[in-house]
């Protein structure tokens, strides 16, 4: 693989109870663990919400090429992500994600084509895929 961007970030502190800085700046978070966990909740994000958005994100743009090279107009898509995050069988920590794709103006049938071929081409599905639950609507 070319590798074309490479992100950086830094945790610091108690983990999920800890800092978060990006190499540039711009992402400068406290984290708190969530009440559902054990914590305190508060004025904190925690690595599940973070997932959340990144993944959100980067599905929408993965749709949105998927589109244009399917010379389909897609304007006003949402991404709504659910990361859930419980603990194993074997031990340890998995998560889950569900993904509802919002696809305006589109009829259903190219909207669910065009958000199985996002899935494809998608970095965290791409990741994700074989290793944790991924589910998919389209809304």
């Amino acid at each position: 693989m070319s590798v074309l961007y490479t992100a950086e970030a830094t945790a610091t502190g108690s983990g999920r109870g800890g800092e978060i800085v990006s190499s540039d700046g711009v992402l400068d978070e406290s984290l708190a663990v969530p009440k559902e966990l054990g914590g305190a909740g508060g004025d904190g994000t925690n690595p599940e919400q973070l997932f959340a958005a990144g993944y959100a994100a980067c599905f929408n743009g993965a749709l949105q090429l998927v589109a244009r090279n399917n010379k389909t107009p897609v304007d006003g898509s949402e991404v709504n992500a659910k990361v859930g995050i419980g603990p194993r069988a074997e031990g340890g920590f998995q998560l889950t994600v569900a993904l509802a794709v919002t696809v305006p103006g589109v009829e259903r049938a190219v909207a669910e084509d065009l958000v199985a071929k996002a899935h494809q081409v998608c970095p965290y599905s791409n990741a994700t895929r074989g290793n944790i639950e991924v589910q998919v609507t389209v809304v």
